[in-house]
């Protein structure tokens, strides 16, 4: 069964090695590039995984995982939070807002890989 997931991401070549990494696994990727609408996004699209970007222009990840969580469609939805600062305040508040993982970027191939297949899995 094909598995998809919806990368919510600026830099385009974050979106392009996320792309490579996963769809070479087999996984459907599709991409989103900004937060204002990146709620709706994730509804129409409806994906087994969500790989959400802190800093988005429009609207923060922290936001959009707020509301994510907070509809019962979504409310359970893998998210794999994206930053560039991993402060641990982020880390912190990410989990606090329900985020299933947080990685910091540079991230390696492996590391999304195997991120991606065991939110899926569990």
């Amino acid at each position: 069964m094909e598995r998809t997931v919806l990368v919510i991401e600026d830099e385009p070549n974050i979106i392009e090695a996320i792309s490579f990494i996963l769809s070479r696994d087999g996984w459907r990727v599709v991409t989103h590039s900004n937060g204002v609408d990146a709620v709706d996004a994730v509804a129409s699209r409806r994906p087994d995984l969500v790989i959400l970007d802190v800093m988005l222009p429009g609207r923060s990840g922290f936001d959009i995982l707020r509301d994510l969580r907070a509809e019962e469609d979504t409310a359970a939805l893998p998210v794999l939070m994206l930053t560039a600062r991993g402060q641990t305040q982020d880390r912190e508040l990410a989990q606090s807002l329900g985020a299933s993982r947080f990685m910091a970027k540079p991230f390696s191939n492996a590391e999304v890989l195997e991120a991606a297949n065991a939110l899926v899995a569990s």
